[in-house]
């Protein structure tokens, strides 16, 4: 069953030398920022053009962060517990300039990496953007800028994954289940977003993701499909409705749709039949939809991924 109904119209440390006051706490919904994670995947390139189509779509400021792993690259080698005497001292205070000189270079390339995605994100026509660089953990970076993040652009695939085939992003599931802003999480490759669909299953937590759509203003103006996995019902087009209506601030035609099966196969055999650039997760509560998203079936997904997603927290 399928419903089409037009709305209203579309419409180390911290070492860039960036201060709170760019970014302050509590920053009002007009200041809010696109965040882009920076890193050295294959990935980063898409990274820096979606965060850009974000930052345009949005109307928002875009920043660009890295983050020095801090296990990898300490800003001050630890040699606590290390004890010795004579040559053996020697090699040790060797082993901890050799770590510093790491970490410096590891320093110097990230800052050339966000040099490189500054100009990137310029040259697709962003005047507002601001470099900043961490030392430490990307989970607990990632949450310090929280409160003056609109959305979250990070990559399917880290630094680390070698083989997509096998790896997604190794912090990418901490990072999903950590932050309580929307993420969008890009392939490799860029196409600019022109519809979306929104997985849905009628549960109160569910309803709560479509509160957060609808005032996050992520999805303004853009078309969206609002999809129902489960068997067709009158209880179940009340309750589309009741979506619909809610989703009224995005100012977007909206699409309602039942499909029976299974989640997975359903909602990745729609996307394809009606060609959709976003497919919308909300991360929240117990239900199938949850378990899609946060347990192995998920795993799959996002390693077979070939467009965007949006997850809600």
């Amino acid at each position: 069953m399928q419903n089409t109904t037009p709305n209203a119209k579309h419409s180390l440390q911290q070492t860039s030398q960036k201060t709170s006051q760019e970014m302050p706490q509590n920053a009002p919904q007009d200041t809010l920022h696109v965040v882009a994670c920076i890193d050295g995947s294959r990935a980063a390139p898409a990274v820096c053009d979606y965060a850009a189509w974000a930052s345009k779509y949005m109307d928002s400021p875009l920043t660009l962060l890295h983050v020095l792993d801090e296990e990898r690259y300490p800003s001050e080698p630890d040699l606590a517990g290390n004890i010795g005497l004579g040559s053996r001292e020697h090699l040790l205070d060797e082993l901890a300039e050799l770590d510093r000189k790491r970490s410096k270079l590891a320093l110097e390339h990230g800052n050339h990496m966000l040099e490189n995605a500054e100009q990137r994100v310029k040259q697709a026509g962003i005047s507002d953007v601001k470099k900043r660089q961490r030392h430490g953990d990307l989970t607990e970076s990632l949450l310090a800028l929280q409160e003056q993040t609109r959305l979250l652009v990070i990559g399917l695939y880290g630094e680390s994954s070698s083989d997509r085939n096998v790896n997604i992003g190794s912090q990418l599931e901490t990072v999903i289940r950590s932050m309580s802003r929307p993420i969008l999480l890009v392939p490799d490759n860029f196409s600019a977003p022109q519809s979306s669909m929104l997985a849905f299953d009628g549960s109160a937590t569910a309803f709560r993701g479509v509160e957060h759509l609808a005032a996050s203003q992520v999805l303004r103006g853009m078309p969206l499909h609002l999809v129902m996995v489960g068997e067709e019902s009158p209880d179940a087009m009340v309750q589309l409705r009741k979506a619909e209506a809610m989703l009224a601030p995005l100012e977007a035609e909206i699409t309602l749709a039942i499909r029976s099966g299974e989640v997975e196969p359903v909602l990745h055999r729609y996307q394809d039949e009606h060609n959709i650039d976003l497919l919308v997760m909300g991360a929240y509560g117990h239900s199938k939809i949850r378990r899609f998203l946060l347990g192995s079936t998920t795993t799959n997904m996002l390693k077979t991924a070939k467009k965007p997603l949006v997850i809600l927290r």
